[in-house]
């Protein structure tokens, strides 16, 4: 864990890296991943040991006012890496907006800024903004996601269904996919309540016309109850851990949380 100070000084001293996790296709498992979400760790101070996680590091720098400039070093990295195509021609990037940067007036211009320097054409970045923080930035929220959803970008509402209102505001998001909440998609080999949650999250989505990806899809046999229910995409474990850019990779195995 680190506190606001720790981030700062991983900000200060370069130590945030961004890490490719693949999310692919249920209809096409065999085709090589076109889609990566950017996954954001901090290295150690000495270089030694494991990068620390996301939920390492975020409460506090959303605590200490700290997201904003995260945010911008994510969006500025993630395109760079990407914006040349050094080994996916043609790749979709998915790029997290936290609730503090929803309120950031500034922040389309210097999306808008950072895609052009990059060169990447806008269709190829999906912007992921949690269900709980559209909620809550509902205005601003919803007049960045239309701005970006103009200029190309597809959108995506992350960690859909942990909200009470889920279904009445889905409806007024221009989103181009849900991510379904991690929590209900791990059991449902096993579990049947959370089969049927999944089950009406995919149907409520494809009668909006919106694509569905499950997250934390760990094993086979949840990806065959995925595939069962028609859900359109998953990304977990099982079809790759996050890694490095320069070495994104489909693999099986692992139990641990994204």
């Amino acid at each position: 864990m680190l506190n606001a100070a720790g981030v700062r000084n991983a900000l200060e001293q370069g130590r945030l890296r961004l890490y490719y996790q693949p999310i692919v296709s249920l209809g096409s498992p065999e085709t090589p991943p076109v889609h990566y979400e950017a996954l954001l760790r901090v290295v150690p101070e000495d270089g030694e040991g494991e990068p620390v996680l996301a939920p390492g590091f975020i409460g506090a720098a959303e605590r200490f006012g700290l997201m904003d400039e995260i945010d911008r070093w994510v969006i500025a990295r993630a395109l760079h890496d990407h914006g040349s195509e050094p080994e996916a021609p043609g790749a979709r990037i998915a790029i997290n907006l936290s609730g503090s940067s929803l309120s950031d007036e500034t922040l389309l211009a210097y999306i808008e800024g950072q895609i052009d320097a990059s060169g990447m054409a806008p269709e190829r970045i999906c912007f992921e903004i949690t269900e709980t923080a559209g909620i809550q930035n509902l205005d601003r929220a919803l007049d960045l996601m239309t701005a970006l959803k103009a200029r190309g970008c597809q959108l995506a509402l992350d960690d859909f269904g942990s909200g009470l209102s889920s279904f009445h505001y889905l409806r007024l998001l221009p989103v181009d996919y849900l991510k379904i909440d991690g929590g209900f998609v791990r059991n449902i080999a096993e579990n049947a309540s959370d089969r049927i949650l999944v089950e009406a999250i995919n149907r409520m989505g494809h009668t909006l016309g919106i694509s569905t990806v499950a997250e934390y899809a760990h094993s086979e046999a949840v990806v065959a109850r995925l595939r069962m229910l028609g859900v359109d995409y998953a990304q977990g474990y099982h079809f790759g851990r996050p890694a490095p850019w320069a070495v994104p990779q489909r693999r099986s195995g692992g139990e641990a949380p994204l």
